[in-house]
């Protein structure tokens, strides 16, 4: 439940070695190669990335066809790369055709009133060119009247299809309607281009159900390629001088022996080093796998600074108790409950996936036991004297209580965050400044508590605890060095600065007053489709049954949708934007392990 401490390894080693020497880090694997040179490296790392991602759309590409042709296993006549550019050619291709084509139906459509027709040449004309109008019936009344020599050549109900003839275009003004563009190509060559494109559609898809064949040998090979795209990057980072080359690399801390005897067995030069001031390590974190899918959660949004904290396992909890108390209904968290029970395999085939699944475990546990708490089961209400009706704690239209709950809520985990800062700071003199936030937002919610019970004793701790938070922040929010009594100014000042910061801290306090609005609103959104479900089933005999089952499935699936984005949305939000504001100060970058996918065959 932590970063893992990293160690900045130094490897040395004679240049001839240094292939031999680059795969069997990888084989080994665990660490995070630094790169000692500009020249390239970034340029190599984009282009074996594209290399990468080529063939799986390759792969995409071949798995979304229609009819497969039967796979072949034997590699012996397979070439990866000419397949993934044989099947990447022919998406192009067909990409470009079903362009072509679209336009040429839009264009067949549009001049196939007029018939097929060639424009005669310009010197058969004597100077007079032809000009198209679909004129609408309701204005052939206004063509009448155009001084022009004009043909209809085509009507049907809705328009008349007139050709003008005349040497130059007939003035706007005196037109119904604006020209329409005929074009040169006649319509008989069009529909034969049409054709052609037709037929070579049907050939690039029969090549492509042909290619079909490699799926699996793609598959197999798709990790074995990253592997080598990545150990050709890794070629791009060492630094070579003369007859040696050096590969700097991190790794954890735990580890060191692991890497000590590579150094020994392959007679490499190997010096371990902690980071050096000012170097940024990447961040690695270690949980249990049941608690891991915080930092699936977190891996999308910031990855915290090395030097910061792990704020996985908090976001873990927490979001499963937002989600909780913005889907509000048993019966919700109940099906969702189904639907992962369907996905439960599925859902096991990856490590992500694991620690998703163990997530949505935790999550709609939480919610199934809020949903009994506050008696929501689809909108409905148990009665008090039944035994689900004895489970309900509390009420979600006593607006009071669930208000002082949910700003509650918000009071617990900003002050944790705050908590967490300050252990963060615990070497240095500010850490009594997220100290002074806690005493704050604790102070401010036992004023607003007080006031509204009367308790004049809890009014004045309250108030004590206002106090002492915002002395805390006048003189302890600087981090400037005190050397002579004009500084004490400077910091005196950098402290009521942070004073500013009373209103964002109270708003994102009363920002977990969502909680309890969005859960009352799915309830009360639930609660109205049961009612008219229960209005059509007595309004109409009968049909009426049918109309009720029909309101409740569609008011149902489209109430639990909104359930469930503001569940995910909502409590994601509360955790990214509230919580890391008090909490997190440093984002980092991932730590990306120098190691084998694929499983090679000899």
């Amino acid at each position: 439940m932590a970063i893992v401490r990293l160690k900045k390894l130094t490897f040395c080693s004679l240049i001839s070695e240094k292939s031999f020497i680059l795969e069997e880090l990888q084989k080994l694997g665990g660490v995070h190669l630094i790169a000692l040179k500009d020249d390239g490296s970034a340029a190599a790392e984009i282009a074996y990335s594209k290399l990468v991602e080529n063939v799986g759309k390759a792969l995409k590409y071949l798995k979304r066809c229609a009819y497969k042709r039967l796979q072949v296993h034997d590699a012996e006549n397979f070439d990866l790369d000419s397949v993934v550019k044989a099947v990447l050619d022919i998406q192009a291709d067909r990409r470009k055709l079903f362009d072509k084509r679209d336009a040429l139906l839009k264009r067949i459509q549009e001049i196939e009133p007029w018939g097929d027709f060639r424009l005669p040449e310009e010197e058969l004309m004597r100077g007079l060119k032809l000009w198209f109008y679909i004129v609408p019936e309701q204005l052939m009344k206004r063509m009448w009247a155009v001084d022009l020599i004009w043909q209809v050549v085509h009507k049907d109900n809705l328009y008349s299809y007139i050709v003008v003839i005349a040497d130059q275009e007939p003035s706007a003004s005196i037109m119904p309607v604006a020209r329409t563009h005929a074009g040169k190509v006649p319509l008989s060559r069009l529909k034969s281009q049409l054709n052609h494109i037709e037929l070579t559609l049907q050939d690039l898809q029969a090549e492509r159900e042909s290619l079909t064949r490699w799926i699996d040998l793609i598959e197999a090979n798709l990790d074995e390629v990253a592997d080598k795209c990545n150990l050709l990057v890794a070629h791009s980072l060492t630094l070579d001088r003369d007859d040696i080359f050096i590969i700097q690399a991190w790794a954890p801390e735990t580890e060191l022996a692991t890497f000590g005897q590579f150094a020994i067995q392959h007679q490499l030069a190997l010096v371990a080093a902690d980071p050096e001031a000012g170097e940024m390590p990447p961040t690695l974190l270690k949980n249990p796998e049941s608690l891991a899918g915080g930092q699936e959660i977190i891996s999308f949004y910031q990855t915290p600074g090395y030097f910061d904290w792990d704020p996985s396992v908090a976001v873990f909890f927490s979001f499963a108790l937002f989600f909780a108390m913005i889907l509000s209904d048993a019966g919700y968290a109940g099906l969702f409950m189904l639907l992962l029970a369907g996905k439960w395999r599925a859902l096991g085939q990856s490590e992500a996936g694991l620690r998703l699944r163990m997530l949505a475990v935790v999550t709609l546990g939480a919610a199934l036991i809020w949903g009994i708490i506050v008696g929501s089961y689809f909108g409905y209400s148990p009665r008090p004297d039944s035994v689900w009706g004895t489970l309900k704690l509390l009420d979600l239209n006593d607006f009071d209580a669930m208000m002082r709950l949910s700003i509650f809520v918000g009071v617990v985990h900003i002050a944790l965050a705050n908590i967490v800062m300050a252990y963060q700071r615990r070497s240095k003199r500010t850490a009594l400044a997220p100290l002074g936030w806690l005493a704050v937002v604790i102070g401010g919610f036992l004023v607003w508590q007080a006031s509204n019970q009367q308790n004049d004793t809890v009014q004045q701790i309250g108030y004590g605890a206002l106090a002492a938070g915002g002395l805390c922040l006048l003189m302890f929010s600087s981090e400037r060095a005190i050397v002579k009594p004009l500084d004490w100014f400077w910091v005196f000042l950098d402290g009521l600065k942070s004073l500013t910061g009373l209103t964002e801290i109270f708003g994102n306090v009363l920002s977990y007053l969502r909680l309890f609005a969005l859960g009352l609103a799915g309830a009360s959104l639930a609660l109205t489709f049961n009612r008219f479900a229960e209005q059509a089933y007595h309004a109409v005999p009968g049909v009426g049954l049918l109309l009720s089952i029909l309101i409740l499935l569609f008011g149902h699936f489209l109430n639990l949708a909104l359930c469930l984005m503001s569940g995910v949305l909502h409590g994601l939000r509360l955790n990214f934007i509230e919580f890391y504001k008090w909490s997190v100060s440093d984002e980092g970058y991932p730590f990306k392990p120098f190691s084998k996918k694929g499983v090679y065959r000899d």
